[in-house]
């Protein structure tokens, strides 16, 4: 089991939707989680 970032939802490796970010590989429940932490991300650099 992985976390999701976003909402810290539990969920299955094999199941997760992922995301590669600099070199770190993310794992999230759904695309919309993927989302939110991509939009989040970019709004913080500058």
């Amino acid at each position: 089991m992985v976390e999701d970032p976003v909402c810290h939802m539990y969920v299955p490796r094999g199941s997760a939707v992922t995301a590669s970010v600099e070199g770190q590989t993310y794992y999230f429940c759904s695309r919309d989680c993927e989302q939110t932490f991509r939009q989040q991300r970019s709004s913080r650099q500058p």
